[in-house]
């Protein structure tokens, strides 16, 4: 949602990007800005803190596509604070405030800045124009304004659930992620946004979570996800392979004769647990191919060839492509 002091404040600036930067310079910006202001890199920094917490701002504003057209057109329209210039045509010159306000709202009149008011109440115009010209127009309650921000996480953190604490200036906000929070993923935190006015109930936070790679896992819902590299003889005997979970334990799961690679195997409840219930592990197979062979490996490769000469894995691919 659109915030009042947008107006003062250059997003782009505050990670070091050009206006037409893409989302991927964007993302990289922010993410190295992040990781060295970090506060578990800068403890009792202040400064480092306040500018971590900058940094969040911009990247959650810029990052959502809705967010940053509005922020671009609140920028175009104000350049740094609000302005209002007669129009050229007309009888005398007089749009001006009605091109405004045209444009604000989908009229006819000249400009394309939209706005969306951030609570709820009887607001609109008056909303509009009580935050540009420091209140007086509005009446009655009024609820505060959202506030965007950003969070990098572990993957652990993400899949567990954990308790994050953001803010700086001795303003701490503490909250919950829920379990299996995805990458990207934004989060509304009801009444932890600005203070509402005449009595009006809080605005709330708008929290982008970032998600850490893991070298082994993916989230799927309340499900991890995994590959498990099998050798041929496994895949072609059958076995009984170890396979990691996310505690740190060890399971055996049964690679049945003649597995494929990407085929998924299944093992019950060692997905992630909420109070939705307990996902699975979904183990996709992968046939390890060996770089190398000894003398006698290769020999018995051979052997294995010779028997199976009379067998062509591709007779139903040509069949299927010449339909």
């Amino acid at each position: 949602m659109p915030s009042q002091d947008w107006f003062n404040k250059d997003f782009y600036a505050t990670l070091g990007v050009s206006k037409d930067a893409d989302a991927d310079a964007i993302k990289k910006a922010y993410r190295k800005l992040a990781r060295d202001l970090h506060p578990d890199r800068n403890p009792g920094d202040a400064a480092a803190e306040k500018r971590f917490k900058e940094v969040g701002e911009a990247y959650a504003v810029l990052s959502d596509t809705e967010d940053r057209q509005q922020y671009d057109a609140i920028r175009a329209m104000g350049g740094g604070g609000a302005r209002f210039q007669a129009g050229g045509g007309g009888a005398g010159g007089a749009a001006g405030f009605e091109d405004i306000l045209g444009g604000m709202f989908g009229g006819g009149g000249r400009g394309g800045a939209q706005f969306r008011t951030s609570g709820g109440g009887t607001g609109g115009f008056e909303d509009i124009l009580g935050s540009m010209f420091g209140g007086g127009f509005q009446r009655g309650p009024q609820k505060g304004g959202d506030i965007a921000a950003a969070v990098e996480v572990t993957f652990r953190d993400a899949a567990e659930g954990s308790t994050v604490t953001l803010g700086s200036d001795g303003q701490r906000i503490t909250t919950r992620l829920p379990v299996g929070v995805k990458d990207g993923q934004r989060i509304r935190v009801p009444g932890k946004g600005r203070p509402g006015s005449n009595g009006g109930p809080a605005g709330d936070l708008l929290l982008t979570v970032h998600v850490q790679r893991h070298p082994v896992f993916t989230i799927d819902g309340l499900n991890l996800k995994m590959k498990l590299p099998v050798r041929f003889d496994e895949a072609a005997l059958g076995a009984h392979v170890e396979v990691p979970t996310l505690s740190g334990e060890r399971v055996k799961v049964k690679v049945p004769s003649g597995t494929q690679s990407g085929t998924v195997l299944r093992v019950k409840g060692r997905g992630l647990a909420s109070k939705k219930g307990t996902g699975d592990l979904m183990v996709t197979v992968e046939v390890a191919v060996p770089r190398k062979l000894s003398r006698d490996a290769k020999k018995a490769l051979e052997a294995l060839t010779d028997a199976t000469a009379g067998e062509d894995p591709r007779a139903s691919l040509y069949t299927e492509a010449a339909r």
